[in-house]
Formats: C-alpha cells, structure tokens, sequence
C-alpha cells in the first residue's frame, strides 16, 4: 500500500472511533430521572352530601337541564354542568 492510502485509511477510521466513544460516554451519563405526577384524589360523594337532622341534603346545585343526579361545579364566578355544558353565573355584588 502506498503512504496515500494508508492515510486515508486512518481517516476513516478516526470519526468510526469517536461514534463509539460518543455512544459510550452517553451510555455512562445517567439521563434525567423521571418523577411521576401525583395522582389528583377525586372528591367523595360525602362531598356532594351533608346530613341535617336525619335528612339528607345536597351541598350543590343541580342542573336545570339533565335533573337530579347532575351536580353543577363552582368555578367562583359561575356554575357549570359537567354533563350538559349549561352555565349559570353567580350574581356581580355592587361595588362603589
């Protein structure tokens, strides 16, 4: 072989070499360890009922549209059904 393509040679196979030093290096870096989301806890049906005197009463509204068994949710300024998408909004209080 001449000197020319012994050069060549060794070029090729430099950027082979540092592909496998890269992919090793990668391998010894530990990666960002994941954290895993806290699970919201849903509201318990004691949340939608309160006993009063050995009756039992609901605690929030309940839709106009679907009936009984749909509760509305508060969002502050209004409430809202879940189910039908029905909103009624609270009333705006005077402010001077």
């Amino acid at each position: 072989m001449s000197k020319k393509t012994e050069e060549k040679t060794e070029e090729l196979k430099k950027p082979e070499e540092t592909l496998e030093e890269a992919e090793a290096e990668k391998k010894k870096k530990p990666g960002k360890k994941r954290t895993e989301k806290k699970k919201k806890r849903e509201k318990g049906i004691f949340a939608l009922y309160k006993i009063e005197n050995d009756k039992v009463a609901r605690q929030r509204l309940i839709c106009e549209r679907c009936g009984p068994g749909y509760f509305m949710a508060d969002h502050g300024d209004r409430y809202a059904c879940g189910h039908c998408g029905f909103t009624r909004y609270k009333p705006v209080g005077n402010t001077k």
